[in-house]
């Protein structure tokens, strides 16, 4: 990654500098083809921002797959993956 943060703090600044104040646009499962484009065999859910960023879970910090989002709504508490097969 060339962000070179390493703090707690540093990483709060960094994704506050990209999230505070902005407005979801849009909501919408990762494609088939961004997906195979990742090398990944579960599609996220994808999140458009405002100002155009684009928010998506990840397995891990080293992009290996995509990954589910937890949330604090007892109505849905996770928003799962779709699985999908690289050969679609």
């Amino acid at each position: 990654m060339a962000n070179k943060v390493s703090t707690e703090k540093g990483w709060e600044d960094a994704a506050g500098n990209i999230l505070t104040g902005r407005t979801i646009t849009g909501v919408r499962y990762m494609s088939k083809q961004e997906c195979k484009k990742m090398g990944w065999y579960s599609r996220p859910l994808i999140i458009g921002l405002d100002d155009g960023t684009l928010l998506y879970s990840s397995a891990d910090d080293e992009g290996n797959d995509g990954g589910a989002l937890f949330t604090t709504s007892w109505k849905t508490p996770v928003i799962p993956v779709i699985n999908q097969s690289l050969g679609e």
